[in-house]
């Protein structure tokens, strides 16, 4: 009985041992900040992002981000501004119409993802030998009017001596996510497409990719991360850590193999075919579209306004220090080695 008496009191102790350590080890789990972001559309695309989400670098920062698709970089902003999303992630152009409006608490750019355009334009039939003169007298699809896609479709246009309206048609009447739709129904002689939408299409013998919007644009500010002043301002040490993240993603992809960067966001695109994922990332890898750091350049920015300009959406610069800030990307750059 004495044996059975010690026992039980050895096993009682070993529990409430096991316990205690077990809850210490909760106790020590930092709670997470739950911050809500909205992307402007879902593609691989946006690479870094997805591995920083599947890699826990915005958890390793002490962030839980809940992402939404915003379809649309108008839609974005207006989740941003009205409070339905802390952070909005889409062209930088929607920040500056933002700022021209005369918003008193605009939208402001703390840290940049892509490094150019990640659509690629697809026709009907394939065209190995296709040449940018291909599309005189044809209609394009080519997104919403005053979005990054449209603008950079005509400034593509443009550096091939091709004139909009003229030469060629766009239809800037419909959102991205029904450009695959009404161009299969029909539409259009081409369409602007993102991966792995493009490459989907391809496989299945709908559409072929001619060209990348992304390699004969070159290196332009496409999309980024973005929120209202007073967010900013009221939160630094939140958009740091977020900052920190997507930095951590951008190094990571920038390091790693099509192959395993396809492994690390299989998760954001289930359904999707592996060859496709990675075929879709070595795409993009291959042509520069990913930045290695989150810094917004001036040079970069005022670039962009100059392209606006161009087509036709811009007719006042917005001032860099007004519409960028660069000190979360900075930061970043100094402590995340």
């Amino acid at each position: 009985m004495r044996k059975k008496n010690r026992f039980m009191l050895v096993l009682t102790a070993l529990i409430l041992g096991v316990s205690l350590v077990l809850s210490g080890c909760t106790a020590q789990q930092p709670e997470l900040t739950k911050v809500k972001l909205s992307e402007v559309t879902h593609s691989i695309f946006y690479a870094p992002q997805y591995v920083a989400l599947s890699k826990g670098f915005f958890k390793e920062e002490g962030l839980d981000v809940e992402l939404t698709n915003g379809q649309g970089a108008d839609k974005v902003m207006t989740a941003v501004l009205s409070g339905q999303a802390d952070i909005g992630f889409a062209g930088p152009e929607a920040s500056v119409y933002v700022y021209n409006e005369g918003k008193e608490d605009n939208a402001v750019v703390f840290a940049q993802l892509t490094n150019g355009d990640g659509t690629f334009l697809m026709g009907r039939t394939p065209d190995p030998d296709f040449q940018w003169s291909d599309l005189k007298g044809k209609d394009v699809i080519g997104g919403r009017k005053g979005g990054m896609p449209a603008i950079v479709l005509q400034y593509v246009l443009s550096k091939n001596g091709l004139t909009v309206g003229k030469d060629v048609s766009i239809d800037t009447t419909m959102q991205f996510a029904a450009m695959p739709g009404a161009f299969l129904g029909g539409q259009g002689d081409y369409v602007i497409i993102f991966e792995p939408t493009a490459s989907s299409m391809e496989k299945e013998g709908k559409a072929y990719i001619v060209a990348s919007l992304g390699k004969d644009s070159g290196e332009i500010p496409y999309t980024a991360y973005f929120a209202k002043k007073s967010m900013i301002e009221k939160n630094p040490e939140l958009i740091q850590k977020f900052t920190n993240a997507v930095y951590k993603g951008q190094q990571w992809v920038a390091s790693h193999s099509p192959e395993e960067i396809a492994m690390a966001i299989k998760l954001q695109f289930p359904d999707e075919n592996d060859q496709i994922l990675v075929s879709a990332v070595k795409r993009y890898k291959e042509q520069n579209s990913w930045k290695k750091d989150p810094v917004l350049t001036q040079n970069d920015f005022y670039l962009l306004q100059q392209i606006m300009k161009d087509a036709g959406e811009l007719n006042k610069t917005a001032p860099y220090e007004k519409v960028v800030t660069t000190k979360f990307g900075e930061n970043a750059i100094k402590t995340i080695k």
